[in-house]
């Protein structure tokens, strides 16, 4: 499952709804991950068998560093294998080659963490 922007919600919620079936969970820059709601994304991923990689944008209101953080402790409690960064100087949507938000340096290198995470885990 791969999911950008509110899709990054859906990737890992089907992650965890769907274990043993979703083997790779990619979410960049996606917003709403950790809530205060009782349905949270990110506790989802205690139910999940998958390995995770996101990449954050620093400039995203959606999903504050300290949301950020919430993320990886939900993933360490896990056990899941991941990978969870912040792109410095990125913006929320970073990946959109047709918007102003887009950036070249973040794109490639959610690519590379993308391919590397499908290889390992396909």
């Amino acid at each position: 499952m791969t999911g950008y922007c509110m899709g990054a919600r859906l990737a890992v919620r089907t992650g965890g709804q769907l274990p043993g079936t979703v083997a790779a969970v990619g979410g960049f820059h996606g917003g709403g991950l950790v809530t205060d709601a009782a349905d949270s994304p990110h506790l989802a991923i205690a139910a999940s068998t998958a390995e995770y990689a996101f990449g954050h944008a620093d400039q995203d209101r959606s999903m504050p560093l300290e949301q950020v953080e919430a993320l990886e402790q939900a993933l360490q409690a896990a056990g899941r294998p991941h990978l969870n960064e912040v792109y410095a100087g990125a913006a929320h949507g970073y990946t959109m080659a047709d918007t102003s938000m887009y950036d070249e340096a973040a794109a490639e290198r959610h690519f590379a963490v993308l391919q590397g995470l499908l290889a390992r885990a396909l």
